[in-house]
């Protein structure tokens, strides 16, 4: 009897378990990669970066480079995820300047790569951030942000607030 009591406590623990993760999963739905189209393997990288840095020196931003490209499926998801959530979004736009750099078989961008410290050592995608004046400040591997089959919101939202220009004034921290 006592065997049968915690047999089927550990079944409705699981039954219970698996019913609270459904939900999780049905939040990230899957992206179409038959349409996901982000990067442009045609661009030539070093030009569009000049673009991105000069708009975000303008701006007061940093420069938040997502490289990857249309094959890559956590590349779709990542850019999903952060696009589609109102808040992530509005700290994106509030911080960075995004460019999308592709590394495909067409473009593997070596020299930008090297220029990086080879990046796609993590794998894809990989993040790296730059400041106004195009230094780099940081290299994120995406894998320390995942969660499932896509992202965590607490992670991905502590990188980008880690990594704003708000955080790295200097100014900010005269008090510690």
């Amino acid at each position: 009897m006592k065997k049968l009591f915690i047999l089927l406590l550990v079944t409705s623990t699981m039954t219970a378990s698996a019913q609270q993760v459904a939900p999780l999963a049905a939040k990230q739905p899957d992206v179409d990669m038959k349409t996901f189209k982000l990067y442009n393997p045609s661009e030539n990288a070093d030009s569009a970066l000049k673009v991105a840095i000069k708009e975000a020196k303008a701006q007061g931003k940093h420069v938040f480079v997502q490289i990857g490209g249309n094959w890559c499926i956590w590349c779709a998801r990542f850019n999903q995820f952060v696009t589609k959530d109102a808040q992530i979004d509005s700290l994106v736009q509030a911080n960075y300047v995004v460019f999308h750099m592709n590394y495909s078989p067409e473009n593997r961008n070596k020299e930008t790569m090297a220029k990086f410290g080879y990046p796609q050592r993590f794998g894809f995608p990989v993040f790296i951030v730059l400041d106004g004046k195009g230094k780099q400040l940081h290299t994120q591997n995406s894998a320390y942000l995942e969660q499932d089959k896509g992202y965590s919101k607490t992670k991905v939202m502590e990188f980008f607030n880690h990594w704003s220009p708000k955080a790295l004034d200097p100014g900010a921290y005269k008090n510690y």
